[in-house]
């Protein structure tokens, strides 16, 4: 692979000294860009754009190709791993992902086992050497889960939710049945992950999008756990650098020391917590993701940059931070003001790295 010219994310990732501060986005690839729309209707369908190497790959550069990001993130979706299962999974016009069946009883969790990756997943493995390929070395390429509990989710729920009540009652009610749903997806997403890093991702980020929504000993149970489970797994050197492992929980603010813990390299933040306050909170333990608020991407470009300052202002002197939004990009994000974002996060970073 040709090396990159362009490494300042994994430095970062790594707390090493960068001149100014990295930035890339949650959801870059998506529905706020015009491009995105036009290859999603080319390729009929989201799970189209996802199963075609072709068209992730031409979605992944996208943003590359119109702001001056600092690093690549995968197309995909979390829940092509539950897909891979058997569970079916397809997406209801205005209703979000679902699943055709459901994983609720003892028959249905007895029936769950690891995909063979290669023979399921082979189209992610295979966008991700195509995806390299293409990048020539210009930013590095990030691959990514959902965390073991969150792809739980959704393999109980059937599809989203906002109360979450089902998969909840399951896990105080028949814990053994839970447990036994995010051992096989923890060793999922280890062999998943794992094979996105041997076909070249250079950064892996573990996506825990309803951590949050557990009480705090149930959180530690349910989701950290089987995260450092994850963490432990994973191949941490590939083409002779350290492959950073990011986690992400949203919501998870009230859990930063023990998600450090888990031996991860970095913590991606949301926006309902100070930078500066996470930092001191962990230390020189690990690198810090995030996290303006993505709705100010609504405002204007003068008030986006005010914006961006407050946050490297927070985060304050030294290395160790990634700069992102604390969730994903919302379809309804005017372009201009992403490229404001990028923009402002180079112009008023390099101050903080003397």
């Amino acid at each position: 692979m040709k090396p990159l010219s362009n490494d300042t994310m994994l430095r970062a990732f790594m707390r090493e000294k960068t001149d100014y501060t990295p930035v890339w986005m949650m959801r870059q690839a998506g529905r706020y860009l015009p491009e995105y729309n036009a290859t999603r209707k080319r390729a009929g369908s989201f799970l189209g754009l996802c199963k075609s190497p072709d068209y992730a790959t031409e979605v992944t550069l996208q943003p590359l190709d119109r702001f001056p990001l600092d690093a690549a993130i995968l197309f995909s979706d979390i829940l092509t791993v539950p897909d891979a299962m058997g569970l079916g999974l397809y997406f209801a016009e205005g209703e979000g992902p679902k699943f055709e069946r459901t994983v609720r009883d003892e028959a249905a969790v007895a029936r769950l086992a690891v995909p063979d990756i290669e023979a399921a997943l082979g189209y992610v493995t295979g966008a991700v050497r195509q995806i390299r390929k293409a990048l020539d070395g210009r930013v590095p390429l990030i691959g990514f889960s959902g965390s073991p509990w969150t792809l739980a989710c959704y393999m109980v729920e059937g599809g989203g939710s906002d109360d979450h009540r089902t998969v909840k009652a399951m896990a105080y009610q028949r814990p053994d049945l839970m447990h036994r749903i995010l051992e096989v997806n923890a060793r999922a997403v280890t062999a998943y992950l794992n094979a996105q890093i041997d076909a070249g991702a250079q950064a892996v980020m573990i996506f825990d999008t309803w951590g949050g929504a557990l009480s705090a000993g149930a959180y530690k149970t349910f989701s950290l756990a089987y995260m450092a489970k994850v963490v432990a797994g994973l191949k941490r050197e590939n083409e002779g650098r350290p492959v950073p492992v990011v986690l992400f929980t949203k919501g998870g603010g009230l859990w930063l020391e023990d998600m450090a813990a888990t031996g991860c390299d970095a913590l991606g933040l949301d926006w309902t917590i100070e930078l500066s306050e996470a930092r001191r909170r962990v230390g020189d333990k690990v690198a810090l993701q995030g996290n303006i608020d993505p709705t100010v991407l609504f405002a204007g470009p003068e008030t986006v940059r005010a914006e961006v300052g407050k946050v490297l202002a927070s985060y304050g002197h030294g290395h160790g931070h990634v700069f992102n939004l604390g969730h994903g990009i919302s379809q309804f994000t005017p372009p201009e003001h992403a490229a404001a974002l990028v923009a402002a996060v180079h112009e008023l970073s390099p101050q903080y790295h003397r």
